[in-house]
């Protein structure tokens, strides 16, 4: 059923482009053979390489700051109660502006453009997080305390299995929006990525290069949620139906 939904894509693309025969909007076949010149020539995996790099840097410094704040704020109520107001604050700055003032004040360098990305995301994070702290079962931690366990074991066995999917809901939806904002940030203030090339491509006015970026890396995208995230969400909730 996906191959067939995916070939009626394609007929209704090919339809569309030739009903509407213009450089605006090209054919499928076009696409695909500047696909394979993008990636005869090698920039095509250079750039998507660069790109892979920073969404991967960005996410696990947002999941592991956002993760600590969110987790703490679920644990201790007086500090949720007085940092709630700068979660909320920070949720709703666009992250155009995050991206402007990081480029201002830090300039145009790899740590601003990881640091702006990032940023936009912790908040996030932090607020999925510490509803999972908050929904705790008090009993596991009761039973960590008559069996004398350590630090590590209580982190292991009593808290990341409860946490899991909260982890999973963060880790999709992180993933979701920092690809997008890391293409905003390179087409802004980077000489090299995926969104450095489609506003190369824009001014020259190339929409078949934009599509062949785009779609490569969409798909590199869509590998990654259906062998990873997808996975990962599903391990982080087969304890809950055991239990069941």
């Amino acid at each position: 059923m996906v191959l067939l939904s995916f070939a009626a894509l394609l007929v209704a693309w090919q339809l569309g482009a030739t009903l509407w025969p213009t450089r605006s909007f090209p054919p499928p076949l076009l696409v695909w053979q500047t696909f394979l010149g993008e990636m005869a020539s090698g920039d095509l995996p250079y750039h998507l390489a660069i790109t892979l790099w920073r969404v991967a840097a960005s996410f696990l410094l947002a999941m592991i700051i956002g993760a600590a704040i969110g987790i703490f704020l679920g644990m201790h109520r007086r500090a949720d109660q007085f940092f709630n107001p700068w979660l909320i604050l920070f949720l709703n700055i666009p992250a155009l502006v995050i991206i402007v003032l990081a480029y201002i004040w830090f300039g145009l360098n790899e740590a601003a453009a990881i640091g702006a990305v990032a940023l936009n995301k912790i908040p996030n994070v932090a607020v999925t997080m510490r509803e999972g702290a908050r929904a705790l079962d008090p009993r596991y931690a009761e039973m960590a305390s008559v069996y004398r366990f350590g630090g590590f074991d209580r982190f292991r066995h009593i808290l990341m299995p409860q946490l899991q999917p909260y982890i999973a809901a963060a880790s999709r939806s992180g993933i979701s929006l920092i690809w997008k904002i890391v293409l905003v940030v390179e087409l802004m203030g980077r000489s090299n990525g995926v969104g450095f090339q489609i506003n190369l491509f824009f001014q020259l006015f190339d929409v078949a290069a934009i599509l062949a970026y785009t779609l490569a890396f969409v798909a590199v995208m869509l590998s990654i949620e259906l062998m990873v995230v997808q996975p990962l969400e599903r391990t982080s909730t087969r304890w809950r139906r055991r239990a069941a």
